[in-house]
């Protein structure tokens, strides 16, 4: 026997509700919101060089356009650290339990040696 949502009740109403009309509010003011004209970088100018010279705290480079990198330069350090994070919880997540680093890289297909098997 299966069961139907009961769609008139109150308690499973009331957070619908409460979704609709934040999602009003919201649609209000992100279509009354005023945004500013577009700021972009100067021509030639090197963003990835920027960030860079930023890291190993570079000032001056002649021939180039510098560009004030340093809120890049937070972000990808966050950036950094969120990737060796993953990278390593991947590592755990893909050790075998008991077997060991090497274990899948057995030539008999991973299959324990008995002894007794020949």
């Amino acid at each position: 026997m299966t069961s139907r949502p009961r769609m008139r009740d109150p308690s499973t109403m009331l957070p619908g509700i409460v979704a609709v009309a934040l999602f009003g509010v919201l649609a209000v003011v992100f279509l009354g919101a005023s945004f500013g004209d577009a700021a972009g970088f100067p021509s030639g100018a090197n963003i990835t060089a920027s960030i860079g010279y930023a890291m190993f705290n570079i000032f001056s480079v002649e021939g180039q356009s510098i560009v004030q990198s340093e809120g890049f330069l937070i972000a990808f350090e966050i950036i950094d650290l969120v990737l060796v994070a993953a990278l390593a919880a991947a590592v755990m997540l893909a050790r075998r339990e008991g077997g060991g680093v090497f274990s899948s890289l057995r030539t008999d297909g991973g299959q324990e040696s008995g002894g007794d098997d020949e």
